[in-house]
């Protein structure tokens, strides 16, 4: 799809409908977690974004953060996080792996993000953790929580 950018403003002009229709939106959903996990292993959801209505033919940013992912000391292991529609069974719209060189427990910072539209309707997106091999963990706090938004960016 093209993208349909507003176009410059000049003094007298009238603002139209259209044009205020092609300004992005904002966050129009949001979740987060203070709370760790410290037993992942098979995949699972860590966050659900509140329920939002999408609009055809407009791009959303989804963004996942997590401020810590601890992984096992072993050489190889590998944390994948997804965001997905709905549930564990939902399309797949992006995921991100870190993964364990040595063996030795180390941890990570994960950001993943998706850009890309959305059917129209009711949405629900969600945040999800699986690990490798042996158990990992997700450590979050009051000042570095673990977050899921998205945000309207504009026309598609």
């Amino acid at each position: 799809m093209a993208i349909s950018p507003n176009d410059n403003f000049s003094s007298g002009q009238v603002l139209t409908a259209t044009e205020c229709n092609q300004f992005p939106r904002g966050i129009v959903a949001f979740a987060q977690s203070t709370t760790s996990d410290l037993t992942i292993t098979a995949e699972e959801i860590q966050l659900t974004a509140s329920t939002f209505t999408a609009v055809a033919n407009r791009y959303y940013r989804i963004t996942y953060y997590e401020p810590q992912v601890g992984s096992p000391a072993t050489a190889g292991a590998s944390a994948t996080s997804r965001i997905r529609l709905t549930n564990l069974a939902g399309t797949q719209y992006q995921q991100e792996i870190a993964q364990n060189a040595p063996a030795t427990a180390v941890s990570y910072t994960m950001k993943t993000i998706w850009v890309g539209t959305l059917t129209a309707g009711s949405t629900v997106i969600v945040a999800t953790l699986q690990g490798s091999t042996g158990t990992f963990t997700a450590t979050r706090s009051a000042t570095a929580p673990a977050q899921i938004f998205i945000e309207d960016i504009g026309p598609a």
